[in-house]
């Protein structure tokens, strides 16, 4: 896990930062990065970043000190900014301030007013331009300030960085998304009072998802009352996990992958071939599919709930065996991935037997084509061999699907009817699927489910996993 916000070289760790950083550790952060806010703050986070190989600093001045800001000191945020490297693989203990990511914490305080307001928007606006100049992401601190924080970074250009600690509304949390900015929950998400902000993080789609602490500050349930610590993000983490009905091993790695792709830091993930969602395991077992539908994910990223899918080459059915492991440590193994996995029909029957034959539960995702990718009925050579089936049935009539889904053959959508039909004969546990797409009426979909005797699921869309 990553605490993507902290102020480690506060006075507050003055008598104890290094075991701070030791519990850190031993928490299993992978990385810290520690915030500037003020002159002094900024040195102190550049000199921890020195001293600390997992730890990285951000520069920047913050609001509240924004009546202090000078072209001195900002000369010499540009200089600790453009002495960094571009890429963590780079970095070197010879490039003393190459661990700066990021500029912030930088943006707009109206509840205080440390600042007078003018002086606030124009220090803001000098280092979002400076930001974008160099290519690093920013941090946000926006507090009550929502309509001028969003016209001045719509105007800047500025498309990479995080929105710290985010208290503002949905309509805000869509705006920035839409710039391309991350959304970090930190541990007021977990006070009793936060139903809107628990269903901003319940809401908040996986590829824009950061977590924070903010130490010494905003000290998460169940330890509110005591200083804040980067050890304690795991609180706020394993409460979003909660919300989001996932694991916090999901939640760790979602979060994680985002702050090394906003940040730059760390190894990037490996593609996998089987691959944890809560208590599931998933195989992907082929990138190829017969369908090109508008909703599909792979057409915008490589990632799914922090796993990369996008296959260097199809494994064979010896490399999914070894990948699963013991089938039953799992609540069920699923044949899903990147593309229709029906495609490889012997290698799922042969993976699937092989399951079975191990005491393991068998589901498959499917497009429904398989029937028609083989040109004969495949549905009596699944029985016994898997317990369930989710079809995609996506759309209500055929030009409804067509234009959805983007088949390639011709009579799909009936053909997929008839499919999800004809499981039932051979599958115990069969469902349909619906992705919330334009032009997708659930009730007529659920006519459907309804008169072929099975259950339907509807999928939000731009929600996988």
């Amino acid at each position: 896990m990553i605490d993507t916000h902290c102020h480690l070289e506060m006075k507050p760790y003055d008598p104890d930062r290094e075991d701070v950083i030791r519990r850190a550790r031993e928490a299993g952060l992978e990385a810290i990065i520690t915030i500037g806010s003020d002159f002094e703050g900024c040195k102190g986070a550049v000199e921890l970043a020195e001293k600390y190989d997992f730890i990285y600093a951000t520069v920047g001045i913050h609001p509240h000190d924004a009546k202090d800001f000078s072209e001195e000191i900002f000369d010499q945020i540009k200089r600790w900014a453009a002495n960094r490297s571009q890429k963590s693989e780079v970095r070197s203990q010879k490039n003393k301030n190459s661990k700066v990511v990021a500029i912030g914490e930088i943006g707009l305080d109206y509840h205080y007013d440390h600042s007078p307001r003018d002086i606030q928007k124009d220090v803001f606006k000098k280092q979002l331009y400076y930001a974008k100049e160099v290519n690093l992401p920013v941090i946000i601190h926006s507090r009550e300030a929502k309509k001028d924080t969003l016209k001045i970074l719509e105007e800047s250009g500025v498309t990479k960085g995080v929105m710290h600690c985010f208290s503002g509304d949905m309509e805000m949390a869509e705006r920035v998304m839409s710039l391309g900015f991350y959304i970090s929950i930190a541990g007021p998400v977990t006070f009793k009072n936060a139903d809107r902000l628990r269903e901003i993080a319940k809401a908040i789609p996986d590829d824009y998802l950061l977590v924070e602490t903010d130490a010494p500050y905003l000290t998460p349930e169940p330890l509110r009352g005591k200083r804040n610590e980067p050890a304690f993000v795991v609180h706020t983490a394993r409460f979003i996990a909660e919300l989001r009905d996932i694991s916090i091993e999901d939640i760790d790695r979602i979060t994680t992958l985002n702050a090394k792709r906003l940040f730059g830091i760390g190894k990037m993930p490996e593609a996998e071939i089987a691959y944890k969602i809560r208590d599931s395991l998933y195989l992907n077992i082929t990138n190829r599919c017969t369908s090109k539908c508008t909703f599909c994910v792979k057409f915008h990223t490589d990632f799914v709930k922090g796993h990369k899918l996008r296959l260097e080459h199809e494994p064979a059915e010896e490399e999914l065996k070894n990948a699963i492991g013991d089938p039953t440590k799992y609540k069920e193994i699923v044949f899903c991935g990147y593309g229709e996995p029906l495609l490889r029909l012997d290698a799922v029957k042969s993976v699937a037997s092989w399951v079975k034959e191990k005491g393991g539960k068998v589901r498959i995702n499917t497009n429904g084509h398989g029937s028609l990718i083989h040109k004969k009925n495949i549905l009596p050579e699944l029985q016994g061999l898997v317990d369930s089936i989710s079809i995609s049935l996506d759309a209500q009539d055929e030009e409804t699907y067509n234009r959805i889904c983007r088949p390639a053959f011709k009579n799909a959508f009936n053909e997929v009817v008839n499919f999800i039909k004809e499981a039932k004969k051979y599958i115990p546990d069969v469902t349909a699927t619906v992705v919330t797409s334009e032009g997708v009426d659930i009730d007529k979909c659920k006519e459907i489910t309804d008169s072929l005797g099975v259950k339907l699921r509807v999928r939000k869309l731009d929600v996988v996993g």
